[in-house]
């Protein structure tokens, strides 16, 4: 039923709203992937797989995601939320999610050194890691996400039967 994922892809997105849902909602849009049906997985790169741009989606996909999210109902607070990928070219990666009150710019650092660290517990080698970071600025009720999205296909391909 599953395949084993073979790509990945990040990205991240800040949304503003009167709920904590609608702002998800429009975090998930900022980001370009709102119509898409996430299966939340824990924090393991396959591998061999790869990090590639987003691919065409369909309204109603099933992909498996990995994500940080951050709400807050207080105007003018900054949130940020940040998600890294190493990998190790001989072995597997590690996915690893962070979200805090504060910059995108402190979120990526921390986010990195739990990369690092997971590496280090697991004895592997780090050869990349990628990482999306956002921020946002609270007015009513805020949401920042980044997001980790699994594909079957090396190139992120659709899987099959999408697009009927």
């Amino acid at each position: 039923m599953w395949e084993f994922p073979k790509a990945v892809s990040l990205v991240a997105g800040a949304g503003e709203a009167i709920t904590e849902l609608n702002a998800f909602d429009r975090a998930l849009m900022d980001a370009g992937i709102a119509n898409l049906n996430f299966i939340r997985v824990s924090s393991i790169m396959p591998p061999g797989a790869r990090v590639v741009p987003l691919p065409r989606l369909y309204p109603g996909m099933l992909v498996p995601a990995v994500y940080a999210q951050i709400v807050s109902h207080t105007p003018g607070e900054r949130i940020a939320a940040a998600l890294g990928i190493g990998i190790c070219r001989d072995a597997y990666g590690v996915i690893m999610e962070y979200s805090h009150m504060g910059a995108a710019e402190n979120a990526e650092a921390i986010v990195r050194r739990m990369v690092d660290d997971a590496f280090r517990m697991r004895d592997l080698r780090l050869d990349e890691v990628h990482v999306a970071a956002r921020e946002h600025v609270v007015e009513r009720t805020g949401c920042v996400v980044a997001v980790a999205l699994l594909w079957p296909d090396a190139n992120g391909a659709q899987p099959k039967g999408a697009g009927r």
